[in-house]
């Protein structure tokens, strides 16, 4: 169970590097991930 979770983490990961050009990028997706995450928890 915990290899397939930490599977897909990687995948998922690796799909969102993908979606970026420039490392700039990646540190814009990564903030808004935060930013979505921490919005969910406050809910």
């Amino acid at each position: 169970m915990r290899s397939k979770i930490i599977m897909a983490v990687s995948v998922a990961f690796a799909l969102m590097l993908t979606g970026c050009n420039t490392v700039a990028g990646a540190g814009k997706d990564l903030s808004r991930a935060g930013n979505a995450i921490s919005n969910a928890a406050e809910k």
